[in-house]
């Protein structure tokens, strides 16, 4: 409603309050004052705004969105002086060998593990950002080394082996370029292996038959395949949503989602949080999932990289089966899962990568994938030593 006084003062369109108590009106009788008393007697300036979006702000701070993009991403020390990198040097190392007696590194154990891996076949389920390839900056341009490529093509000559990644399962298995692998994509949503080997859940057989990039037959599981829309239509709408925001990158990988937020100002990582927020609240069926600098929107379904590690043993032969020693190395968040599925029971045992302590499901630690790679290689040299 539009008000006008008898002076020369602009039309009211949004009234803006303002402190009253110097005027003598108790503030209990302000909200029953009719608009032109509150008007003529000054309780309102006349200086029309734009009305602020309610709960904006609030919404990704109250679902926690923000506390956990901090937590699952920690800020890089800034230090300038020498002397300062040299005491902060000495402390992160003092602080990861202690986290080591709790995690001990998988290339000091390495004994023990083979000692408890004597009279079974071992069974290598590998992540491949930050445990193939270092993180980058650019998801893009995370590619495997030759020699980790070599490594890789190396250790599945002697133990069943797969990659279970957050990637779609066609752009990791175009990474890693090694046919011999079993393959699982979207956090274990798409899993591939031969067709020799039976699939089933639960009794039912759930597989489809396709080919792969070297036209060999193979079998498809996918638990999620009625989600396959759904996750397009999200990947293109949050897209065009994040489009202004410098550095983010939503990419598609089939059967989920994400959002990678590394090359974000963290100023900006609100607006990420809200675009994310936003249209996650119109798709109840479909959740957040958070990792190093990336919000994974997946399906919500039970199934996770450790109902995919047991899906796999299953597939090889090897459920129930107490002459197995399964073994998951990753760095990640979503990885836990898989580090879980191991340690009940004794069944396995996960390697988790990291250069940071922090807990985790993870029985042994590496720093990097180096050290991936030296643990790989020292398992082939193991293997090849029985054989003598």
């Amino acid at each position: 409603m539009e008000l006008k006084s008898n002076h020369s003062v602009p039309v009211l369109t949004d009234p803006v309050p303002i402190n009253n108590s110097r005027l003598g009106i108790p503030s209990n009788l302000l909200p029953h004052l009719p608009p032109a008393a509150a008007f003529s007697s000054g309780l309102y300036l006349t200086i029309p705004r734009k009305k602020p979006i309610p709960g904006k702000l609030d919404d990704v701070r109250a679902s926690g969105y923000l506390d956990a993009m901090k937590s699952s991403s920690p800020p890089r020390n800034k230090l300038i002086k020498d002397f300062s990198n040299e005491v902060a040097s000495s402390e992160n190392d003092a602080a990861y060998n202690s986290w080591l007696m709790k995690y001990p590194s998988a290339l000091t154990a390495f004994e023990k593990i083979t000692n408890y891996a004597k009279g079974k076949q071992i069974a290598l389920f590998l992540d491949y950002d930050g445990t193939l390839t270092p993180i980058v900056d650019d998801p893009d341009c995370a590619f495997i080394s030759l020699s980790m490529r070599a490594t890789v093509r190396s250790v599945a000559k002697y133990f069943p082996t797969a990659v279970i990644s957050g990637r779609s399962r066609n752009k990791v298995y175009e990474l890693v370029g090694v046919p011999e692998l079993y393959y699982a994509g979207s956090h274990g949503m798409d899993i591939m292996v031969p067709v020799k080997h039976y699939m089933s859940v639960d009794g039912n057989t759930s597989y489809v038959r396709s080919t792969d990039q070297w036209d060999k037959e193979v079998n498809l599981f996918q638990p999620a395949s009625e989600f396959l829309s759904m996750i397009d239509e999200v990947f293109r709408t949050l897209v065009e949503m994040t489009k202004e925001i410098k550095g983010a990158k939503v990419e598609n990988h089939k059967f989920c989602a994400s959002v990678h937020y590394r090359l974000v100002d963290e100023k900006d990582w609100t607006m990420v949080a809200q675009c994310v927020h936003d249209v996650l609240k119109n798709y109840p069926r479909l959740r957040l999932k958070h990792g190093r600098k990336v919000l994974d929107i997946r399906p919500v379904i039970d199934w996770d990289k450790g109902k995919a590690v047991e899906f796999l043993l299953e597939s090889l032969g090897f459920s129930n089966c107490n002459g197995v020693l399964p073994i998951f190395i990753g760095d990640d968040t979503t990885d836990e899962d898989a580090f879980k599925v191991l340690r009940e029971g004794n069944r396995g045992c996960g390697i988790l990568v990291s250069s940071i302590p922090k807990e985790s499901n993870a029985l042994y630690s590496l720093r990097d994938p180096s050290e991936v790679m030296g643990f790989l290689n020292s398992l082939v040299r193991w293997k090849k030593s029985l054989a003598v």
